[in-house]
């Protein structure tokens, strides 16, 4: 038996902890990475020993939470080998679309124990190409940002964002002035709402959403800036180390050279449920021309009056009505709670600028949709936002909900 793994907190400098993930990585070391408040569920997770075959098997890894979509928390453990082919994979998708990968610059907004914050580090280092630190102060600063971090023009500067972070800069001039200067702008980690897009294309901004998670090693999608400037919607097609499937009820399955081991519960690993080689990703999604649609989340769908519904697909159709009557909105969650007579119905959180007016004018839009997919309660949530990653903790916000009144 050997030594599992040591801990990293995502705590001061970037590149301090960035230093110490390599030179591990570079001694087969296994290293798991958290934020400081997660420590005491990350010590929770890891075994103290590990088999010693295994642990030669696996060489050099990582483990990042992962789940925060699904409400849950897990802890994924990803073998650098497959983060090093999702690496490759990227600059392989990007030389399709005419880049040098070596002869980019990569600016990164993300903490390095969320998959989308490790992998441009990751990618820096398999490239050859330059890696930029974007702190969380100069993030919440556009006019500091345009001033200290905007992109040389001699090179093609690349950006991951989540939705969250690209809502933030867009309102500000300096924020779409800094967003023009990039050659390709990443967004994961979320759905892209349709009004921030559209938004995006009037700007000009070269977007490209995609899509992926901690299982997979970030993006096995990405949709060209070019396709989605011209109106495509969705997170376009695979790249090349991974495949895609649907299984007969729409639910979306991944084969790829870059899927984690597995995930630690209780101080055991548990690997991936694959079939036949195919991971079972949890989401409901479609196929268009253009690509990968993403539906939502199959653990999230609610039997409500014998209909099918999906909260989240609810939710987008809520914020893109509320952007097109022009309804200020901050943030909008719309949940499942139990009723005695439909099974369940939808609640809708919503953190306005400033009008209980607001209520109703949304009330009035959501009778435009089937009656299984009406909130029957709409609640002002004066502290309702989702984490530093852009996803939603949707457990602390029906705990939040099951208080009211």
């Amino acid at each position: 038996m050997t030594a599992f793994a040591r801990l990293l907190l995502a705590e001061g400098e970037p590149a301090a902890l960035a230093a110490q993930l390599l030179q591990g990585w570079a001694q087969g070391a296994v290293l798991a990475v958290a934020a400081p408040q997660e420590r005491a569920l990350l010590e929770a997770a890891l075994p103290q020993r590990w088999p010693a075959g295994l642990a030669a098997d696996l060489g050099a890894a990582v483990v990042l939470g992962t789940g925060g979509s699904s409400g849950g928390r897990g802890w994924c453990l990803q073998p650098l080998q497959g983060l090093q082919a999702s690496a490759q994979a990227c600059g392989s998708w990007l030389r399709g679309l005419g880049f040098d990968p070596p002869a980019t610059q990569l600016f990164n907004p993300l903490p390095l124990h969320h998959i989308s914050g490790l992998m441009p580090l990751l990618r820096s280092e398999a490239w050859g190409a330059e890696h930029r630190w974007l702190t969380p102060a100069l993030m919440r600063d556009p006019v500091r940002l345009l001033a200290e971090a905007t992109p040389a023009p001699d090179r093609p500067a690349l950006l991951s964002l989540v939705p969250t972070q690209l809502q933030r800069l867009i309102e500000s001039a300096e924020g779409r002035r800094w967003l023009a200067g990039f050659a390709l702008i990443w967004v994961g980690g979320a759905a892209l709402p349709p009004a921030l897009a559209q938004r995006c294309r009037q700007q000009g901004l070269r977007l490209a959403p995609c899509y992926g998670s901690t299982e997979t090693g970030a993006m096995v999608t990405a949709l060209a800036p070019q396709a989605f400037l011209a109106g495509a919607a969705g997170c376009g097609p695979a790249l090349p180390h991974a495949q895609l499937r649907l299984a007969a009820d729409g639910a979306l399955e991944i084969r790829a050279s870059s899927l984690a081991a597995g995930c630690l519960v209780a101080g055991r690993l548990v690997p991936l449920p694959l079939r036949g080689g195919w991971w079972p990703s949890g989401d409901r999604a479609a196929f268009t021309p253009e690509g990968l649609q993403w539906c939502g989340r199959l653990d999230g769908a609610i039997s409500s009056g014998g209909e099918t519904v999906f909260p989240e697909q609810v939710q987008a159709q809520l914020l893109e009505r509320a952007a097109a009557a022009g309804l200020q909105l901050e943030a909008l969650l719309v949940l499942p709670e139990a009723d005695p007579l439909w099974g369940a119905r939808l609640v809708a959180l919503v953190r306005p600028q400033p009008g209980p007016a607001l209520l109703h004018r949304l009330e009035a839009l959501a009778r435009e949709l089937p009656p299984s997919q009406r909130p029957r309660r709409w609640l002002l949530c004066p502290e309702l936002a989702p984490t530093a990653a852009g996803k939603w903790d949707r457990s602390r916000w029906r705990a939040w909900v099951a208080q009211q009144p």
